[in-house]
């Protein structure tokens, strides 16, 4: 094999090499929640966040309107229980009570448990 390999180019560049091979595409679904976004904000989709799906992962973040707070917002998700449910099996012991009404708390018996 040659030690000299050489790399694929992006278009437009001279001599430098490529290295967005790990950049994923867009998902269907992250184009029509950002279209979503967008046309509830009047303004256009910009291109530069359809690049890759990160890039367009934060633009929606940046763009989203903010989640309202409910009484329940503070539970832990119903991910976040069975996990904990999960691991109490495992090993034998029970979720203290009041994590179930707090998803902080419920994550440090988690991380604590595990």
């Amino acid at each position: 094999m040659n030690s000299t390999q050489t790399l694929p180019m992006t278009p437009g560049t001279s001599a430098e090499p490529s290295n967005d091979y790990h950049r994923l595409p867009v998902t269907p679904k992250q184009i029509a929640y950002a279209r979503q976004i967008a046309a509830s904000k009047g303004e256009p989709l910009p291109g530069s966040a359809l690049q890759d799906r990160a890039a367009l992962s934060d633009w929606i973040s940046e763009n989203r309107a903010p989640l309202a707070e409910s009484r329940f917002s503070n539970y832990p998700s119903s991910k976040q229980v069975a996990f904990a449910e999960r691991i109490a099996r495992i090993k034998r012991r029970e979720v203290p009570r009041d994590c179930f009404q707090d998803r902080l708390r419920m994550s440090k018996w988690i991380d604590s448990n595990r």
